[in-house]
């Protein structure tokens, strides 16, 4: 994590006092819950249209796009992704009915795989497509060769950060290259992440046209609304504590016993680094939602009652927020060439989830969760899950998960047939 000296050093942002974008970023929230609950006119026909997840998204981008916070320098993206992310992980998961997850059935397993399948074989179509316009694309001799780097996005978009720093090693990818397909990852990536929010935001809509069979989630909301219901009520300020003490407790503990498994398997077991297991931010993840899930037995579910979802959801909002500080679309315009292959890669794995799912006729959130556990992995499949319900979270999680494990595999998969397409 980034101190807040080396913050003000290092950008040229307006804003560069962390406390400063974290208040900025919470005003936003505000202003955005405030404006959508208004029986203005104005605001109500705006919010018909366009969904406020999105905006608690898009606007904070708008604070990197025009230099007034620098988002790739901010601490306030670390503190989300490693206090509040694994919190609210916990704080979801505690009302969560483990037997309706698993009735999910096979389809968003089919999803998930459906995309990956996506990924692999989208890099070396879309690279194909653009060098019949740029045939400079395809000289791939050297470090900087434009497969090379593709092959580092399909480690992101596949896995995450270490399937994609592994696959920079094993196709030894050069700096220049490497530099413009992070900045194609991050835009492309957040892009479709907000055209996935706004899906979240319309889902009844979309699988009323399309038929598709909700009952399975209609299950777990309906479960979830019914205990709240049963048991809800005023929390008190002792609530509010045993709240924020089990999240943080259970997220403390995850990142004590992560300090110890991720650097244990690193130095004794090297051979599972292929699966991304000697990764601290991903056993923080899978072990604070196995807290969550292990506490829903207990009378720590009782916690629910209190708005323990609630405060959870507030953690999401913070994360969403704090993500798009990431996004600068003006980029676009740096590489255009590059962010053509991106952009064509990522609607050859799009257009093939929402056939599958039209086939399958499976809910809008299969194949937005299947998708973001893919391209976002566990920083943010679970933000998407909850956009459509807070009790979805942990089948963004799960999800995430089988994507580390496939990362590595599958990206270098998708490397040897980039590394045909472009030498």
């Amino acid at each position: 994590m980034l101190a807040p000296e080396s913050v003000v050093s290092e950008t040229n942002a307006l804003i560069t006092n962390d406390g400063v974008v974290i208040g900025l970023l919470l005003a936003i929230l505000g202003f955005v819950f405030y404006t959508n609950s208004s029986e203005h006119p104005f605001f109500k026909k705006f919010y018909r249209f366009v969904p406020a997840l999105l905006l608690c998204y898009f606007i904070p981008s708008l604070l990197n796009t025009f230099g007034i916070v620098d988002g790739n320098q901010t601490a306030v993206t670390d503190i989300a992704m490693d206090y509040l992310l694994p919190a609210c992980m916990v704080l979801l998961t505690l009302s969560l009915d483990l037997k309706a997850i698993m009735g999910l059935g096979s389809k968003a397993l089919i999803l998930f795989l459906t995309g990956t399948f996506g990924i692999v074989i989208g890099g070396p179509i879309a690279l194909l497509l653009v060098s019949a316009i740029f045939p400079e694309m395809l000289d791939g001799a050297g470090p900087d060769a434009v497969w090379r780097g593709m092959t580092t996005i399909a480690g992101s978009w596949i896995g995450g950060g270490a399937n994609q720093a592994a696959m920079k090693e094993v196709y030894e990818v050069g700096g220049d290259i490497f530099s413009a397909m992070v900045t194609v990852d991050i835009i492309v990536a957040n892009l479709w992440m907000a055209v996935l929010l706004y899906m979240a935001a319309n889902a009844k809509k979309i699988d009323a046209r399309t038929g598709a069979d909700t009952s399975a989630i209609d299950n777990i909301r309906r479960k979830v609304e019914q205990y709240e219901e049963e048991h809800v009520r005023n929390p008190s300020l002792r609530d509010l504590m045993l709240i924020l003490a089990v999240g943080f407790g259970v997220a403390g503990l995850a990142h004590l016993l992560a300090d110890w498994i991720a650097p244990g398997i690193a130095t004794h077991y090297p051979a599972l680094s292929k699966f991304s297991l000697d990764s601290l931010f991903f056993w923080v993840i899978v072990l604070a939602t196995a807290g969550g899930i292990a506490l829903s037995f207990t009378r720590a579910r009782s916690l629910e009652a209190a708005g323990a979802s609630k405060i959870g959801s507030v953690f999401v909002y913070i994360l969403v927020a704090s993500i798009g500080l990431h996004m600068d679309v003006t980029k676009i315009v740096e590489a255009p060439k590059y962010f053509l292959i991106g952009a064509i890669w990522m609607l050859i794995h799009a257009g093939l989830m929402l056939f599958v799912a039209k086939l399958l006729r499976a809910p809008v959130f299969y194949m937005a969760v299947g998708s973001q556990a893919n391209v976002g992995g566990a920083a943010s499949a679970p933000v998407v899950a909850s956009a459509f319900h807070p009790s979805l979270a942990p089948v963004g999680v799960l999800l995430a998960v089988m994507g580390y494990a496939l990362g590595t595999y599958m990206a270098y998969f998708a490397g040897q047939i980039l590394r045909v397409v472009g030498s």
